[in-house]
């Protein structure tokens, strides 16, 4: 029999929540033996990264996938085998209820956001009962050692961004617009939230001694790189240069675009969980912006991770990448950024070898797809 599964997923930032919740989606309906519905209560924000996507309709089907409205009042429909609580977005009540009067109950799974942090070991597979149903709830967390539930790294992401590199880069600039980059110039992306970081990055990549292309996605910096500029606005197709930095601006990507982009570019800025693995993933240099929260708790995270990607690093070439990313996670008593990305430019060979040895590493470890059937199937009944 075929087993059905239910991934229900709250957009709250936008598009990393979404994402997440897609590819993994994705990912599940490529098994044969599984029917797959995915319950979304932003479509339109879905449809920004998944063009193809209606929001008005109720329900569709695309990739595999059954994608549903999640509106309030909830629609009446019975509960699946297995039901994935993305980022602990609280179950509807009749769904809950319709979980416990199946005659057994299904793998309820809380799939937890991705941490460097060591304590995710411990926690990862911990059960939690339900106060007054008969349900348990699983805690599911992604990371980056065995006793965690690994990375969401599709099967054949790998073959994907060779093939690209071999033979879609210059169409993939032509169809966006922008031009190939010059031998000597510099790639970089731009996906971050607002940072109060940002004029002294741009000012430094403005004063390189060589030249410097950003490229950067409709979202959440435009207005400040706008201010920056002194423009009143900054619209999708525009160009702007000062000093050695030149800024295209592109219009919001899709996913799968958006990953094309990580790949062609030299160097990448990305923000937080689902551009931060794939440009891990990318194999180059990344400069990764946590989510921000209050009283600056998102610097253990940041840490945790960085110490994990230094590995491994020669002590300048570590000692400018930390300064990188703690200067734009607002680090207090971070290096001077502008002399941080000198160090890191005339390092950026050896930081993009070791950008390349860490994504084979992270493709060797375990999948989080593969690891997530594994954790249902000894559980369910």
């Amino acid at each position: 029999m075929r087993a059905t599964w239910d991934v229900f997923c709250n957009v709250i930032d936008n598009y990393g929540d979404i994402g997440i919740a897609w590819r993994l989606a994705r990912e599940l309906a490529r098994q044969p033996d599984l029917d797959v519905r995915l319950w979304v209560d932003d479509l339109e924000a879905f449809r920004r990264i998944w063009p193809s996507i209606d929001a008005d309709r109720s329900e569709q089907l695309d990739a595999g996938v059954t994608v549903r409205a999640w509106r309030t009042p909830f629609d009446d429909t019975a509960a699946a085998d297995v039901v994935i609580e993305a980022f602990g977005c609280a179950l509807p009540e009749s769904y809950l209820h319709a979980m416990s009067a199946r005659a057994s109950a299904p793998v309820w799974i809380n799939l937890e956001y991705l941490t460097a942090e060591s304590w995710a070991d411990a926690h990862h597979g911990l059960p939690s009962p339900h106060p007054s149903l008969p349900l348990t709830k699983h805690f599911f967390f992604p990371g980056y050692t065995e006793a965690t539930g690994g990375l969401l790294i599709e099967p054949d992401l790998a073959e994907r961004r060779r093939a690209f590199l071999d033979d879609g880069v210059a169409d993939f600039w032509r169809r966006l617009d922008v031009v190939s980059p010059r031998p000597d110039e510099l790639r970089v992306s731009l996906f971050a939230y607002q940072n109060a970081a940002l004029p002294a990055l741009l000012d430094a990549w403005a004063g390189d001694p060589a030249p410097v292309s950003c490229i950067v996605p409709e979202g959440r910096v435009i207005p400040q790189l706008a201010a920056w500029l002194g423009v009143a606005g900054l619209r999708a197709g525009e160009t702007h240069r000062r000093g050695a930095l030149q800024v295209y601006v592109l219009p919001f990507l899709s996913q799968d675009d958006y990953d094309r982009l990580l790949w062609a570019c030299a160097v990448n800025f990305v923000r937080g969980e689902d551009s931060c693995v794939h440009a891990q993933l990318a194999a180059r240099p990344l400069v990764w912006q946590a989510y921000p929260q209050t009283e600056g708790a998102h610097a253990q995270k940041v840490e945790a991770l960085l110490a994990r990607y230094s590995e491994g690093l020669d002590a300048a070439s570590a000692a400018a990448i930390g300064g990188l990313w703690r200067h734009w996670n607002g680090t207090p008593a971070a290096p001077e950024l502008a002399s941080c990305w000198r160090t890191f430019r005339v390092r950026h060979e050896t930081m993009t070898r070791h950008a390349d040895a860490w994504a084979a590493r992270l493709s060797g470890q375990g999948r989080l797809t593969g690891k997530l059937l594994e954790f249902v199937e000894k559980r369910i009944k």
